[in-house]
């Protein structure tokens, strides 16, 4: 997947399937908010069905004014997003469609474009803490709950 740093660079994979990240906007609210939930179902099974669903009713209105997003549309179709504030990506979630398929190597690549160098993964998320390393994060600490205070341990990575 070859991408460049411009505040609106297109992707293309070995499919030939165009990718462009772009600023969100709060009308792609909605989409990326199922987006956001089918992509947590599938890869945070440790949380409830209440934790999900106590974490959506708060996306748009407390999560996402919060963090500056920018999602990585495939074929016209949001494929994944991230959310940062300042030099810390606060959220990545790549669709079911886009997993493995780079789509979140270019949204990271993007993020680190812009200067982050700090990411939280929950502990219960191997796959994640296996994705940012390998782009070269590395555990700086760990604390036993996260920032709703539920017991899901988080590991705070820096570049």
């Amino acid at each position: 997947m070859d991408i460049s740093n411009t505040d609106t660079p297109t992707v293309t994979d070995n499919n030939e399937r165009r990718h462009s990240i772009r600023p969100c906007h709060e009308t792609d609210y909605p989409s990326i908010v199922a987006l956001w939930e089918r992509s947590v179902r599938a890869t945070h099974g440790f949380l409830t069905e209440d934790d999900i669903l106590e974490i959506k009713s708060k996306l748009a209105s407390e999560y996402f004014p919060a963090v500056d997003i920018h999602i990585l549309d495939v074929d016209g179709k949001p494929g994944g997003f991230i959310g940062m504030a300042g030099n810390k990506i606060e959220m990545l979630f790549v669709d079911s469609f886009c997993q493995g398929k780079g789509c979140g190597a270019a949204l990271l690549d993007f993020a680190i474009g812009k200067g982050a160098k700090l990411v939280d993964v929950n502990e219960q998320n191997p796959a994640a803490l296996v994705f940012y390393r390998s782009k070269g994060f590395r555990s700086v600490d760990r604390t036993p709950t996260d920032d709703a205070g539920r017991p899901f341990p988080i590991l705070h990575l820096s570049l």
